[in-house]
């Protein structure tokens, strides 16, 4: 499988992106998503292809920009269909499902058949749940920040508690990832980037 580099995928975003600011706001949140698996990774020593890992991280995103309506502002009702529009986009653009996935399959930490039942989600009967170790290392490392205006990083304590009201399985399935990959340092980030923290 070939993975596509930076340069192709910062292309998609700016080809898909409805204009400047939605462009920054997504293409930013990818690459501090990135920076933050690859410092779990080294920190972790985690045996996960990293590069295959870096364009997931890169790419997990890309199906915000068709939320956006004419106004330039995202709909936040329908957020939860971000992840089925980007696998749909990747797709279409001829990218193999291994690559397409990282899209769908990052959502909160997983959505469950029972999940779109139960909670009555816009999104097609399915099981959208990280199964390898590059989409969940992807799935987690995106737990810790946030496109909030402004964009804010999260730590673990704050995503734990928001998950829980998905239920205490959720909870679970976080605290496992918490235990597999470790908990990223995100002060140098912080910094780097000028969000703070929640």
């Amino acid at each position: 499988m070939e993975i596509p580099g930076t340069d192709e995928i910062r292309a998609l975003h700016e080809r898909y992106a409805p204009g400047a600011a939605a462009f920054e706001a997504v293409w930013t949140h990818c690459v501090i998503v990135s920076e933050i698996a690859e410092r779990l990774v080294e920190e972790a020593g985690l045996a996960v292809d990293a590069d295959l890992v870096r364009a997931g991280c890169l790419l997990h995103d890309l199906g915000v920009y068709r939320l956006y309506g004419p106004s330039g502002q995202i709909d936040l009702t329908g957020y939860v269909r971000h992840g089925v529009l980007g696998h749909a986009i990747l797709r279409e653009e001829g990218f193999p499902e291994e690559i397409c996935r990282f899209c769908s399959c990052h959502t909160g930490v997983g959505l469950t058949r029972d999940d779109i039942a139960r909670q009555g989600l816009p999104v097609p009967p399915g099981d959208y749940v990280a199964v390898t170790g590059e989409e969940r290392l992807v799935m987690y490392a995106d737990k810790f920040h946030s496109k909030t205006e402004p964009p804010t990083f999260v730590s673990a304590g704050t995503y734990a508690g928001r998950v829980r009201r998905y239920g205490e399985d959720k909870v679970t399935v976080f605290e496992a990832m918490r235990e597999s990959f470790g908990e990223p340092d995100l002060g140098p980030l912080m910094e780097k980037y000028g969000h703070g923290v929640v």
